[in-house]
């Protein structure tokens, strides 16, 4: 199915435009169109991004519990039916691209790049971008993610942090993004990241989400 037919690539610029899910307390089932599967949380409506029923699904979750579509038990049983398991939880933030040159110095690097986000990035987008700051204190990648949105991540060795650079490198990714909004997720637990991020400016939260990733190594439908 083309991108710009995807009914969840729709319902994400939705999202990043301000037009958020309604909040009716309801699960919607989508057909994944990539390698991810998914579980989005939004205010008051959850998304279920998998190649399952959504009546397997509704009977899986009890009626009034809004939070059993990110509760342990429906996350593993989708898992087993998947023959996959999830990812984190994180926040997910969005913001607009800007125009300009970005605030960090950059210089774009090999998309092998060995750092280990690097690494990890590949395995969870496609078109990846990289870039490092001069001194390599500073990593920013930019790829194509969960209906190909536009995802950004970056990292600040650790004796660098605390200087700003991390804001710098979240800002910049809306610079480097041609005009298409930028999506971040940050772990619940990393307080610093998400004081970057909310820093940078132009970033706000719009739900959580959990992905559901094929086994290292397996081939792309």
């Amino acid at each position: 199915m083309p991108v710009a037919a995807d009914p969840l690539a729709h319902l994400l610029r939705d999202v990043a435009a301000g037009r958020p899910m309604p909040a009716d307390g309801r699960t919607t089932v989508l057909a994944p169109t990539g390698r991810l599967s998914a579980v989005l949380a939004f205010t008051g409506h959850h998304v279920v991004v998998a190649d399952v029923d959504p009546t397997w699904v509704g009977e899986r979750l009890p009626v009034g519990d809004y939070g059993a579509p990110v509760s342990a038990p429906f996350l593993d049983e989708l898992g087993r039916r998947l023959g996959r398991t999830y990812d984190n939880l994180d926040h997910v933030l969005v913001a607009p691209g800007a125009a300009g040159a970005p605030p960090a110095r950059l210089l774009e690097d090999d998309p092998l790049h060995p750092h280990p986000r690097a690494e990890r990035a590949r395995h969870y987008r496609e078109d990846l971008r990289v870039w490092t700051t001069p001194d390599g204190a500073g990593l920013l990648l930019l790829g194509r993610g969960l209906a190909g949105r536009l995802e950004a991540s970056f990292e600040v060795l650790p004796e660098a942090r605390g200087r700003g650079l991390g804001r710098a490198l979240a800002a910049s990714a809306r610079h480097l993004s041609g005009g298409e909004p930028v999506w971040l997720q940050v772990a619940p637990g990393n307080a610093a990241s998400l004081r970057a991020v909310l820093g940078a400016g132009g970033y706000v939260p719009v739900g959580a989400e959990l992905l559901y990733p094929p086994a290292r190594g397996a081939a792309a439908p």
